[in-house]
């Protein structure tokens, strides 16, 4: 079972907020339908900026204590490590996603010869 640590952010990146998971892809499905769950409209927490897989649920757990406890600075540090834009790291996975399933992208347009 996959243990991850992640981030998700604001389209303004007002607000960080770290989070726990054991699938992911269904975790930001949540916060995608219940956006007001946390904080306002106009702050919804759709954008994925950080993750981390971790080994074991006690690493995970120690993991996402250890990152809350960092302040806000230390957070943007960590997540411009590793994506400097702050790039939806959602897209990524969910194409992850469809290559182990085994989904085929099909072109939406023909062009004629």
């Amino acid at each position: 079972m996959k243990n991850i640590v992640f981030i998700v952010t604001d389209r303004n990146r007002n607000n960080l907020h770290v989070g726990l998971s054991a699938d992911l892809i269904k975790t930001m499905n949540f916060y995608r339908k219940m956006p007001n769950l946390f904080f306002d409209a106009g702050q919804q927490l759709t954008r994925l900026v950080y993750f981390e897989e971790l080994s074991s649920e006690a690493m995970a757990a120690e993991r996402f204590k250890m990152i809350n406890k960092f302040t806000r600075l230390q957070k943007e540090k960590m997540i411009r490590n590793v994506n400097p834009d702050w790039i939806d790291l959602t897209t990524g996975l969910d194409y992850e996603k469809m290559l182990k399933t085994g989904f085929q992208v099909k072109p939406v347009f023909s062009f004629m010869s």
